[in-house]
């Protein structure tokens, strides 16, 4: 029984149109399912991933027209990191964002890999980051995450030289997106914020079963700790981190705010079976739900924010073949009847040619 890495990650928006536009013309995601939100129908539920849209490389999205703009905090999520390949697809990455009118942040060095960070069109802080180094540059594979790791004092003067960060770009326009920089890998990491380190580190390590891979501060915030979970040897796409905010203001759900995020837990028996074991060690959970592609269960960490352990399948293509996903809205069976009233409530979304990447 082990957590298998990241599943999805599930956030606000305020117009389904605006979000489709900029996670498949922009990012170059797939958008592998238009359905809408199980527990409010009158909402669209939008996921965007790969091309087979597998787990890990899943981001979804409840569409809440109008929604006040949400804020991280406490029981909140801070940023969604998605993976790219090496430096190189890094520099095109920021060429392509600047190009298309987005501010961009770095690239900065993390020491464990370099990223540039930017916002969505609801407010939604992404980095993009490369898929290594990782982090035995400053512990042995055996070792990490058991000795805290302060930042090396040279990479703190890097990430603070403006000139060096605004002369790194790729020098010619980046009108394609090509396989080499191509988001494909999926999620890098999903970073969180919480009130007491040692009590996020019982609920992902003690409970969850999770391996601590790093103890070190945030970059950017030395005296507050940044600690990572994640699987094995912790490749990206297995990894929650999070920031300790001992005084920090809670977390304000709306447009641009993350509502919750899964991990994948193997089948529907394994699931069971965590959820016993959350109910041992005391934590809300709910009973199974149907979403149809997934079984899901959610509990929340200690300090309330939402968590889900989701199954790996059957997967998107139960109900649509996978060479037309995301065509056509789909409904689960319980809500067929009520189609024509959904669709009647919810505003048509325009879904852009969709370009193979690979």
């Amino acid at each position: 029984m082990s957590i298998l890495g990241i599943h999805h990650i599930t956030i606000v928006s305020a117009n389904a149109q605006r979000t489709v536009d900029f996670y498949t013309r922009v990012l170059g995601l797939r958008l592998i399912k238009k359905t809408v939100n199980f527990d409010d129908p009158g909402s669209y539920h939008l996921y965007f991933g790969n091309e087979a849209g597998a787990p890990g490389s899943v981001i979804t999205f409840f569409e809440w027209p109008g929604a006040p703009q949400g804020r991280w905090g406490v029981g909140g999520t801070h940023h969604l990191a998605m993976a790219v390949k090496d430096y190189e697809g890094l520099l095109k990455w920021k060429r392509r964002l600047i190009d298309h009118g987005l501010q961009v942040d770095g690239p900065l060095d993390r020491h464990y890999f370099k990223s540039i960070y930017f916002r969505d069109p609801d407010g939604t802080i992404l980095e993009i980051a490369t898929m290594g180094p990782g982090w035995t540059v400053d512990e042995a594979p055996e070792l990490i995450g058991t000795t805290f790791q302060l930042p090396p004092t040279e990479m703190t003067l890097y990430n603070r030289d403006e000139e060096r960060i605004k002369a790194e770009i790729w020098a010619e326009p980046v009108n394609e997106i090509t396989p080499e920089m191509a988001l494909s890998n999926g999620i890098h990491h999903i970073t969180a914020i919480g009130s007491d380190i040692n009590r996020t580190q019982e609920f992902f390590s003690g409970v969850l079963g999770m391996r601590r891979v790093k103890m070190t501060s945030n970059f950017d915030d030395p005296n507050s700790a940044h600690w990572y979970w994640g699987t094995g040897e912790g490749k990206p796409g297995t990894l929650i981190t999070y920031f300790e905010r001992k005084n920090a203001r809670r977390a304000q759900i709306g447009a641009g705010q993350t509502h919750h995020f899964a991990l994948a837990v193997a089948d529907e028996a394994v699931q069971l079976e965590w959820r016993e074991r959350l109910i041992q060690a005391n934590y809300r959970v709910s009973p199974v739900l149907d979403r149809v592609y997934f079984k899901s269960i959610y509990t929340n960490d200690p300090d309330g924010h939402i968590v889900e352990l989701a199954t790996m399948g059957p997967g998107f293509a139960v109900d649509e073949p996978a060479a037309t996903m995301g065509a056509e809205l789909k409904l689960p069976p319980w809500l067929e009847q009520y189609r024509k009233d959904i669709e009647g409530a919810i505003a048509p979304i325009v879904t852009p040619e969709r370009q193979t990447i690979g």
